[in-house]
């Protein structure tokens, strides 16, 4: 029988050969949250001190992008590495009552997907918005479980979907494969109790990938009274005038929804999986559509800062959106980087952290060895195309053919050409101007087109 000395010889050399175990994910997305929006992003009156505190253990990105400016495409690309385009979904997908959208094709090779193949245990919870067909749906898409709505939005309260002129149509809220009723439960907090139940169930022995998809600060806006009281009607956070009625149930769902990914992180901690990476993202800029209130009116309630446009423009205001990532002890804390990165580079990213190589038509890239400081960041074009408006990033400049203002807003035929770092507004139209690169980008962004 060996003594103790004689078995740390014999077993430290293969110890220390042991490749380090495969981390967990945890990927938060929410929904209509613009740069403007949250604290560590600089909001005045927005507080988000949990999810401060989460870019503070990691990396915040203030040039991190939404594949599109609105959320059904958007989500499929965060969970596909591709274009909207090429992941079948590049418009907003219908919410239908039959439950018959079809949306992700069979197939398709997702996050969970390809780390189910590596031994994780997935789950997703909350908004899925992904289609609503067999072929679809969460556990079709490599999912082990799923706890949420296929819709676009529900009700807070009843999760009933709702026409945007208020009308409810029909009840939709999901374990798996069988409906569920769980009335009068404030969504937000109810995605949150999920999700913990969820961590609870994990294994340190098992990595696992939770994408948790909450509804807020998306419409219908609702929050219980506990978080409208944290913003009073008078705040002085508001240069002493009375805070906007939008704006301050806007700040309160997000105080809400702040709080419950709070809980979420303290029960990661508890449980002692310190080995996971947290990664956080809207999936587009705040929203102002004058359909999105049952009176007609304008909504006002999101910031997207500094930014012009909002959700479903191509201005920065559409796509530009809040970021953090944080894996502790392999990704330095207290980071802010600068670079420009785009919501198809996580799968890429994340699967070559777990040891997986990525499929083939991933059109992300892998910031893995940038995050960790092992190689610059990657140059490349990133692209956009939705609803008439197309647009090409290359370095600082930035061309959008044909834009918009806002989700259902007019279109102006034109080419806005930016120069981002001395104009991150996008408040001047550089296209007439001598020596500029804007044939090049129409023959980049051209061909791109073709490729879809």
């Amino acid at each position: 029988m060996l003594g103790r000395r004689e078995f740390l010889t014999a077993v430290a050399p293969a110890m220390l050969a042991r490749e380090p175990r495969a981390p967990n994910f945890l990927v938060i997305v929410s929904d209509d949250q613009g740069m403007g929006d949250m604290g560590c992003f600089g909001s005045p009156d927005v507080k988000t001190p949990n999810l401060d505190r989460l870019a503070a253990s990691g990396v915040r990105f203030t040039d991190w992008h939404a594949n599109s400016p609105v959320c059904s495409p958007s989500r499929a690309s965060l969970l596909t590495g591709r274009y909207p385009q090429r992941a079948g979904i590049p418009q907003i997908l219908f919410s239908k009552p039959e439950f018959n959208v079809p949306g992700l094709r069979a197939g398709e090779a997702t996050l969970a997907s390809e780390l189910r193949k590596h031994g994780y245990h997935s789950g997703a919870i909350g908004k899925w918005h992904l289609g609503s067909t067999p072929e679809s749906r969460p556990l079709a898409q490599g999912f082990d479980e799923f706890f949420g709505y296929y819709s676009g939005w529900i009700d807070y309260y009843s999760h009933r979907f709702y026409t945007l002129g208020g009308t409810p149509i029909y009840h939709d809220l999901w374990r798996n494969e069988k409906e569920i009723w769980r009335d009068n439960q404030y969504m937000t907090e109810l995605l949150a109790r999920e999700a913990q139940a969820f961590l609870k169930r994990q294994s340190r022995e098992k990595p696992f990938f939770l994408y948790l998809a909450f509804g807020a600060p998306h419409y219908p806006m609702m929050a219980p009274e506990r978080y409208l009281d944290r913003f009073p009607a008078s705040n002085v956070l508001s240069t002493h005038a009375p805070m906007d009625r939008d704006r301050r149930l806007h700040a309160a769902m997000i105080s809400a929804m702040d709080d419950a990914i709070g809980a979420v992180l303290s029960t990661l901690k508890t449980r002692g999986l310190d080995n996971t990476v947290v990664f956080f993202m809207s999936d587009n800029g705040a929203t102002q559509e004058e359909r999105a209130d049952h009176r007609g009116r304008i909504y006002n309630g999101g910031s997207n800062g500094r930014y012009r446009g909002s959700k479903g423009s191509l201005f920065e205001g559409g796509i530009r959106v809040p970021a953090m990532l944080s894996w502790p002890g392999v990704i330095p804390r207290g980071q802010v980087r600068d670079d420009c990165g785009v919501a198809m580079d996580a799968l890429p990213t994340f699967l070559e952290w777990a040891g997986v190589t990525p499929p083939a038509h991933v059109d992300g890239v892998n910031l893995g060895p940038a995050l960790q400081g092992k190689s610059p960041w990657p140059e490349r074009d990133l692209f956009w195309n939705y609803d008439g408006q197309s647009a090409i990033r290359r370095g600082r400049w930035k061309l959008v053919q044909n834009h918009r203002e806002r989700l259902g807003g007019e279109l102006r035929e034109e080419a806005w050409l930016s120069d981002l770092a001395l104009d991150p507004a996008e408040s001047r139209n550089l296209a007439s101007t001598s020596g500029n690169p804007l044939p090049d980008l129409l023959n980049s962004l051209d061909s791109w087109r073709r490729t879809l």
